[in-house]
């Protein structure tokens, strides 16, 4: 795990910088202290990243549910009597993980999980504009369209000329001119600006910034506009902002119902991620979805027991990690010891961090997970692809990260329905122990619906064996299972497992690229 320390470490920090204000964000999003927002942060990174099998994904307050914890703590009565929700929904989470429920995430098509990655990107992008400008009426990580303030996304944007601050948009400029200038040239010149992010040195030039401004007339940035961290006056009284739950009213009906909402909901939110976090992942590792949902109910449990906010895999400080090139879970982990050494060391010097320096380091984020030229792919993908891809993208923009995923899986049902039925013997496999030999054969129709099995056979192959693959007489291969395929050419190199594929467009061994054969004509007969 300390192999990558080079990439791990200054991933971690940016990872840190992104996850600092979304934990404050959510947490006031959501009704809560803002210290739980923290402790879910500080408890994702160290509890969930050393029990994870994920080795980039991270783990925090998400902001898809502070509307449910929102209106959890107005019905439950006390933010206390919730936390014993909290802990109840980790023991759910842990039941999921032993039943091995985290086969559930594999049943939704690529082509969503693509339009949740980029609309949660365009999100990013929409929401941080005000921030950047300085206009700072809603909290950092919401993400839903329709505003606690009354505003929605778009309103919101449109009042942002009538309420600029000057020193946080100069910052803000000057952080998203320098992160560009950073990743598209300095880094190509030398090593050095690749294992120091562009991101980190806007930060602390913002921040440098920032207190030379606030000795300017006109440039000086008021408090609402920067990070603010609950600062005890002494260390010795930081416990006394800790909260703690009330298990009175753990087995009633009510304390079930949220506990129950809340680890169904955390679970599909942390099995959509790793789903999505993988696809990002260059390396192409495949993260254990049972362990995640045990390792996700281990850090409930323990964020709940000490003032945290319920805890789920999150894409956003996901994606950050990937674009940071982290190569291990040490990465997530180090990113946790940074907010719990930032919350007990350093909060009157994280305090002066303008909100819109890391404002620009998001919208680079949101930007990398939403890049225009994924619109032209997927549109030349074909409708079967698209038209699931473009609503999820829409409706997510439009509501909620939830609604659009949901709206987008039941477009991507109707397509299959459309375009086949799904044939019940889709895979035929045969194995020869005396020379390492596995063969197996496609059916005629094969959807999303056979990712889980298909995915898992193919992980299971033994190192230095055969595969013959004969998609001869298969008519109908979905895209995600071609997906699928390209990954597996990584996997095999890893595993040295020899590929003779047979099929129409011909024959051939150990294919570079699934999805460029794919796209060669089939051979007359």
């Amino acid at each position: 795990m300390f192999k990558y320390l080079k990439n791990d470490i200054p991933a971690s920090i940016v990872v840190f910088f992104v996850a600092l204000p979304l934990c404050l964000g959510i947490a006031l999003a959501s009704d809560a202290p803002p210290l739980s927002g923290l402790i879910a942060g500080i408890i994702g990174g160290i509890v969930v990243g050393s029990i994870s099998g994920s080795k980039i994904g991270v783990s925090g307050p998400a902001a898809g549910l502070a509307a449910i914890v929102a209106g959890a703590i107005a019905s439950l009565g006390s933010f206390e009597i919730f936390l014993s929700a909290v802990v109840l929904a980790g023991v759910i989470q842990l039941l999921f993980g032993i039943l091995k429920m985290g086969v559930i995430g594999y049943y939704f098509p690529n082509s969503v999980i693509k339009g949740m990655l980029t609309g949660i990107g365009i999100i990013i992008i929409l929401k941080q504009i005000p921030h950047f400008f300085g206009y700072d009426l809603e909290a950092e990580g919401a993400d839903s369209f329709l505003e606690q303030s009354g505003e929605n996304t778009f309103s919101a944007i449109a009042h942002v000329i009538d309420n600029i601050t000057l020193g946080s948009l100069i910052i803000g400029v000057l952080g998203l001119v320098l992160i560009l200038f950073w990743d598209t040239i300095l880094s190509k010149k030398h090593a050095i600006f690749k294992i120091i992010q562009g991101s980190l040195v806007a930060v602390f030039i913002g921040t440098i910034l920032q207190i030379l401004f606030s000795k300017t007339q006109g440039l000086a940035i008021e408090g609402k506009h920067l990070v603010q961290i609950p600062v005890p006056e002494k260390l010795s009284e930081f416990g006394n902002l800790l909260r703690f739950p009330n298990f009175e009213q753990v087995f009633t009906m009510d304390v079930f119902v949220v506990a129950f909402t809340l680890a169904l909901v955390a679970s599909l939110e942390t099995l959509l991620s790793v789903e999505a976090t993988d696809k990002l992942d260059p390396d192409k590792n495949i993260t254990p979805p049972n362990r995640e949902l045990f390792a996700q109910g281990v850090g409930n449990m323990v964020s709940g027991l000490i003032g945290g906010l319920p805890v789920t895999q999150v894409i956003v400080r996901s994606s950050a990690n990937v674009q940071s090139n982290a190569k291990t879970k040490l990465s997530a982990i180090l990113h946790g010891i940074l907010l719990l050494v930032a919350v007990l060391a350093i909060p009157n010097l994280l305090n002066h961090i303008p909100k819109s320096v890391l404002a620009a380091v998001l919208i680079i984020v949101g930007f990398k997970l939403a890049k225009p030229s994924l619109f032209k792919k997927m549109f030349a993908l074909g409708w079967t692809q698209f038209v699931p891809f473009i609503v999820t993208v829409i409706v997510i923009i439009f509501t909620n990260l939830l609604i659009g995923i949901f709206t987008g899986l039941a477009i991507g049902v109707i397509v299959i329905l459309v375009k086949s039925y799904q044939n019940s013997m889709f895979l035929n496999k045969k194995e020869s122990e005396s020379n390492n030999v596995i063969e197996m054969t496609l059916a005629e129709e094969i959807t999303f619906l056979n990712k889980a099995s298909i995915q898992k056979e193919l992980f299971n192959l033994p190192e230095n064996s055969r595969l013959e693959l004969d998609i001869r007489k298969t008519t109908y291969l979905d895209y995600d299972i071609v997906e699928i395929l390209e990954d597996f050419v990584v996997q095999a190199k890893n595993k040295n497992i020899f590929i003779h594929l047979k099929s129409e467009r011909g024959i051939v061994d150990n294919p570079a690229s699934f999805i460029e054969f794919f796209k060669l004509k089939k051979q007359s007969t």
